[in-house]
């Protein structure tokens, strides 16, 4: 049965939740689920705004077919070509054989790569700030490369300022009735999710993200409309605000991330011990976690919210502790830079996990790492624990100036 909901008198949302799928891509945890976002414009024309991922279409064509009350289906526009939003636009062709498909000509080929169909007659490329006018609504098209495929666009409609942003401002996390931002609390509930979902899908690419703000910011939007989680309607300016951040590596909150690599917990404890300190110093919203027990998209998710980052690691086969080596190239991966790292190391005959994460860390950008590696054999002793005091010294003066 069909589960839709208005957006305005002539917008409707006809995307589809789903709670069971544990990993999104196969490799980010999703325990709250996902939302698939599509739209549905009843206008003189009738326009669908994305599709689905294959494991909701049943609901997704039960909804598509609710909206459409009997009317063909004129426009596809495709915003993103990557599955979780295009599984089901095979389908969906097959179903309405007089759909016209709306793309740019990089959509357009990976359509032909994913589908084996002939879309002679069936298509209508566009180019940067072209537009389409379906009667009461006129879509316009900017171009988002690498916002995180290179053949993304968004689309603004003029009528109703609602922008259709792709993969841009989505959440992850299922969709429980509320469609709206503004109905669930969404800076206190969700914020997180957001944030986990940004540094992981499109962290890296903050210079992208920006040439597509820059866009943004020369539009009046009412409505932010993404392919994951809530719709916005109101407030667009914070989220706005957190892709600001985000998109140039930004530290939301000036405080300490302190990640550890522990084998037997002798480099836990020394962890441990700094963030005490750090507390007894006034350092508030300090996050401490094990390396090997919490997924990499929330410690990469955390990098991107704390201005210092502290890793502790003990030696493993002459090298950095697996776990912790893992994310130190993930945060890599993301592009992450801006930040002040300290460093912390074990080893109880040739501690040389120190040296190696500093080598990881001088090939990215703009990171500082502080001098006066502490380093431990085996235990802490009194004189490590006094350097881990100095350590909290440090920081606590450069995180609260």
């Amino acid at each position: 049965m069909y589960c839709t909901q208005k957006i305005t008198s002539d917008l409707t949302w006809v995307g589809v939740s789903d709670r069971r799928l544990a990993l999104f891509e196969n490799a980010y945890p999703i325990p709250k689920g996902i939302s698939y976002n599509a739209y549905v414009a009843s206008d003189e024309k009738t326009v669908l705004l994305d599709t689905v991922d294959k494991a909701v279409a049943e609901q997704f064509f039960e909804n598509l077919e609710h909206v459409l009350a009997g009317r063909g289906l004129d426009y596809v526009i495709v915003n993103h070509m990557e599955p979780d939003h295009c599984a089901t636009l095979g389908d969906l062709l097959r179903r309405y054989p007089g759909v016209t498909v709306v793309g740019n000509a990089k959509t357009l080929t990976m359509i032909g790569q994913f589908f084996d169909c002939d879309l002679t007659g069936r298509t209508l490329t566009v180019k940067e700030g072209e537009s389409l006018c379906t009667g009461r609504h006129t879509f316009t098209f900017y171009m988002a490369p690498m916002v995180h495929w290179p053949e993304v666009m968004v689309t603004y409609d003029s009528a109703d300022k609602a922008l259709f942003s792709a993969d841009a401002f989505g959440t992850f996390g299922a969709l429980n009735g509320n469609l709206f931002a503004d109905e669930v609390n969404f800076k206190e509930i969700r914020a997180e999710d957001a944030r986990r979902y940004y540094a992981n899908i499109v962290g890296k690419y903050g210079v992208q993200v920006q040439a597509l703000l820059k866009k943004a910011a020369g539009l009046d939007i009412a409505l932010l409309c993404p392919l994951h989680g809530p719709v916005w309607r109101q407030d667009i300016g914070w989220f706005v605000e957190k892709y600001q951040k985000w998109s140039t590596w930004t530290p939301e909150d000036r405080t300490a991330l302190i990640v550890y690599g522990s084998i037997y917990g002798h480099t836990q404890n020394a962890a441990e011990i700094l963030a005490n300190a750090l507390a007894q110093r006034g350092v508030k919203g300090i996050t401490l976690y094990d390396a090997a027990e919490t997924d990499l998209s929330e410690l990469v998710s955390e990098a991107f919210r704390c201005s210092h980052i502290v890793l502790a690691s003990a030696t493993y086969n002459g090298g950095i502790f697996t776990p912790m080596e893992t994310l130190l190239l993930d945060l890599k991966a993301h592009a992450l830079q801006n930040r002040t790292v300290a460093l912390i190391e074990n080893g109880t005959w040739s501690a040389q996990s120190g040296r190696q994460m500093g080598d990881i860390l001088s090939s990215m950008k703009n990171m500082t790492v502080l001098e006066g590696t502490v380093s431990l054999k085996s235990s802490v002793k009194e004189v490590q624990r006094e350097e881990l005091e100095a350590l909290a010294d440090a920081l606590a003066l450069d995180i609260l100036q």
